[in-house]
Formats: C-alpha cells, structure tokens, sequence
C-alpha cells in the first residue's frame, strides 16, 4: 500500500510517500481501506514533534479519516466488513490502509460521502463539546470564535448559529471573515488590524461576549479574555499560532470568568457517554443540512503540500486527502 511516512521530526516538506506492507488486524483491531483522510493542524505538530504526544519513528502521520472495512482482527464482531466508518487515531490516517482499534471508529452520520465524512468528526465534536459540554454555550448567547475560517473555527461558527448562538467571528483577513460570514457569523474583526477586545465589546453594545473559543492562542488569547463579560467563559482548545498564553489570572478573578480546557480524546477516554451524546445531536445537524466546509481537497502525493497549507494557515475550512485520485 501507499502511505506518507515521517522518518525525521520536522517540517511537512520531510514526508515521503513510500509502499509499505500491507497492514494486517490484530486482537481488537480493525482493517479500514481507507478512501479519504482530512489534514489537521495537530498532524503538522505531531510531524514536527511539537504535539502534546509523541509519535516514534518512523510513522505515518493522519488522524482522521473515512473509510470502509476491510477485515476484522481476532475478538471483533463488529461491524461488518464492508461498513462504511469514520475514526480518529494518533497517527497513521495518510495511507490507502490503517489498522485502528474497533473503538476509535464512528459511524457516518446519513448524508455525508467520504470526503465529508473524514473532514466532519474530529472538528465538529471539537467545536460542539467546546460549545455546549465544557464552554456551557446556549440560544442567544454571544460567543467569539477565534481563527474563525480554519477548521475548528468553521465548524464552531457552523454549529453555534445552528444552535441559536449569536457568533463573533475573529480571523486574520477580511476574505477568512467572509467565509465565517457566510456560516452565520453576526459579526467579524480581523484581528490583525482591528483591537479585538475593542470591537468585541463594540459590537456587543458594551457588555462583551458570554463565551470565547480559542483554537489559536499567542498574544489574541489575553485580548479576547479582556472583552469576556462578567461571569463568562473561556475555553482554550489549541495554538495555531504557535504561542501558548500566558495568562494574568488578576484578569480570572476580577472578572469572575471560567477558563476550561478541552481536548476531544481526553473526553473520549474519560466520558464516552458524553462523546456519544454529541455524536448524535451532530448526526441530528446533518439531517437538517450541515456540512464540513471543504476547502481543498489533493491526492495522497500531495501530502506534503497539503499539510503546509494548512500549517502557513493559508486554507479555510478543511484540507481531505483523496486515497482514490491520482
């Protein structure tokens, strides 16, 4: 099979795209043939060894992907080859084959093909589960999305407005706004120009917003927790900026705000029942319509170029590598 494979921690421009063995399930495990993998920024960390985890050498990087089973290792019953699946791993997405644990698959929600389906899961529970289970997110609402046109903040704007949310879209250009705009976005502040704390409260009439998603972090976190509302939230999910925040916690305590973490394995790992509850209210948002907004979609020899798009924040949406073109 073809697979991209890191054999030296660095830049996207070290992968090579390499034949391998083909892989073979073992106790617990699962064949997927894979047909389509999304490009996520952890994949540029996890290659540059920057990630919160560490892959060894040599791996094959992607965490996420669409698929159909193709066999089943000892112990599995379920589900049968030839399901059609989505799942989410560490590494090894970026290949025409991946062995994964039964576990880390979910079904397609009705209505997506496989591009949609490997683009979908892993942005759209980030953004709902910061939302709803850890950011407390409800109708009405004003809630400021940072880096508002990349993955994660697509599918935050995209699933807020689908959920009565009043959204501030925050991005780095006016184009990257106008693509929040068109999802729902009320408002947008390109934050490379304007103050972002200024213009949050502007254009909430004074009183700032009652949440901030944060996939960015740098010097805009700091910014953005200034223009939180008495009692708000925060919750940080990444750092495409590349920065991780240092914040003054006077700013904490005299505003009386809520900062959370979140991380979607964590959840996974420590209340799937929850993850399982959000699966199937998103299941319920495609039903009425919503789709991952796909940006760009290139051949798994493109690999290389994709995931330094994605790292020079040059796309908008998501990124899907295409096991089949070529």
């Amino acid at each position: 099979m073809k697979a991209a494979r890191c054999t030296e921690y660095g830049p996207p421009s070290g992968l090579s795209v390499v034949e391998l063995d083909d892989p073979e399930p073992g106790p617990g495990e699962v064949l997927v043939r894979v047909h389509a993998a999304a490009v996520n920024f952890p994949d540029v960390l996890i290659a540059a060894n920057q990630y919160q985890v560490s892959a060894p050498l040599p791996f094959t990087p992607g965490s996420e992907f669409a698929g159909v089973i193709a066999a089943l290792g000892p112990g599995v019953t379920g589900p049968p080859v030839g399901s059609a699946v989505a799942g989410a791993v560490l590494a090894g997405a970026f290949a025409e084959q991946v062995v994964v644990p039964v576990t880390a698959l979910r079904e397609i929600p009705d209505g997506l093909d496989m591009i949609h389906a490997a683009a979908f899961h892993v942005t759209y529970a980030t953004a709902y589960h910061a939302l709803v289970t850890i950011g407390q997110g409800s109708a009405g609402e004003w809630v400021a999305v940072l880096g508002a046109a990349g993955g994660v903040g697509t599918a935050t704007v995209d699933v807020a407005t689908r959920l009565g949310m009043r959204v501030i879209a925050a991005a780095s250009s006016p184009d990257r706004l106008v693509v929040a705009q068109k999802l729902g976005a009320e408002g947008g502040i390109d934050y490379v120009r304007e103050d972002l704390k200024t213009r949050i409260r502007e254009l909430t009439g004074g009183e700032g917003v009652h949440l901030i998603i944060d996939p960015v972090g740098g010097d805009y976190s700091e910014a953005a927790l200034r223009a939180v509302r008495r009692g708000g939230r925060f919750v940080t999910v990444g750092y495409a900026d590349g920065k991780i925040p240092r914040i003054p916690l006077n700013l904490v305590l005299l505003k009386e705000a809520i900062v959370r973490g979140f991380e979607i394995r964590m959840l996974r790992q420590y209340v799937p029942e929850v993850v399982a509850a959000g699966d199937r209210a998103l299941a319920q948002l495609v039903r009425e319509g919503m789709r991952p907004l796909v940006s760009d979609v290139h051949a798994l020899d493109d690999v290389a170029a994709a995931l330094t798009a994605v790292a020079e924040r040059r796309t908008t949406g998501k990124v899907v590598l295409d096991m089949r073109a070529g």
